[in-house]
């Protein structure tokens, strides 16, 4: 036989899907790893705040959300955004790139734009700056992770732009 009106008792035990404050994709298509795998003490360290990188298999950032883009340091080589909820995030396209000054990177933003999660944001020509001697790891940066009560990150696996990569809980 049949009872009605059990369904929703139940319910009481399934998890309930959390829901973060803010979560940011991934801005490039590659690999996704933990802070201590880049060489460079400044991001392994996690210095400038909490996040995690990309080895890129391609020379594109794309918008990890909707926001706007806060600067575009002179060099292209990094771009800082806020999201919609006031994530501040920096992307630093390789290692002491700064050094190229600007060469082997075109932005197709500039500061103060409005960007929606997937919009080109920089390109990068990967093989030129690793015959530069330079490496392409890409660190991912919240700058303000201090307002979040935990940052939690996916690393160790291959992502596409947008996938969520970094979930920020207040």
């Amino acid at each position: 036989m049949l009872r009605r009106g059990l369904g929703p008792m139940f319910n009481f035990f399934k998890k309930k899907e959390k829901e973060y404050y803010d979560v940011i994709g991934a801005p490039l298509k590659g690999e996704a790893v933990p802070s201590a795998e880049v060489n460079d003490p400044t991001f392994a360290e996690e210095m400038l705040g909490k996040g995690m990188a990309i080895k890129p298999a391609e020379g594109k950032v794309y918008a990890p959300f909707d926001g706007e883009v806060a600067m575009v340091f002179d060099t292209k080589h990094a771009v800082s955004l806020v999201s919609a909820k006031g994530t501040e995030v920096l992307i630093h396209v390789g290692l002491d790139t700064v050094m190229l000054k600007g060469e082997h990177y075109t932005a197709h933003v500039e500061s103060g734009a409005a960007v929606k999660k997937g919009d080109l944001l920089l390109e990068f020509d990967m093989e030129a700056i690793k015959a530069a001697g330079y490496e392409v790891i890409t660190p991912v940066v919240i700058c303000n992770a201090d307002d979040y009560k935990d940052v939690i990150r996916t690393t160790g696996k291959q992502v596409e732009p947008g996938d969520t990569v970094m979930e920020l809980d207040k």
